[in-house]
């Protein structure tokens, strides 16, 4: 099974930015990020098909941007503008393998 590592998660300020990278053991084509928070049900945050087209949700939209290299078979979240509503634990997947990263937690303080 293709492995999935997440990394760059934290605590930020309102307003704050952040990256969540996604390091794959084999070769990534669809991906995706979702994220929980507590109490919720897994959301998607962020798509991107093999041939790059992209996918958001409105509360995410023009702050997120999701993007993959796959020269080194990582995907990426940029995150900006983050709000308190954006606190959450976020998983990578890879679509094609049906794998899942261990999740990262995120945590927007106000």
């Amino acid at each position: 099974q293709v492995q999935l590592v997440e990394s760059g998660g934290g605590l930020v300020e309102v307003g704050g930015s952040l990256t969540l990278s996604c390091a794959a053991s084999a070769s990534i084509f669809s991906v995706a990020w979702y994220r929980q928070a507590p109490g919720k049900q897994r959301e998607l945050v962020a798509a991107i098909t093999g041939s790059g087209s992209t996918n958001y949700p409105d509360s995410v939209k023009g702050r997120f941007t999701i993007f993959k290299d796959n020269a080194k078979n990582t995907m990426y979240l940029q995150m900006n503008n983050l709000k308190p509503e954006d606190t959450a634990v976020y998983y990578c997947t890879e679509r094609h393998w049906g794998s899942w990263g261990q999740g990262i937690q995120v945590t927007v303080s106000s």
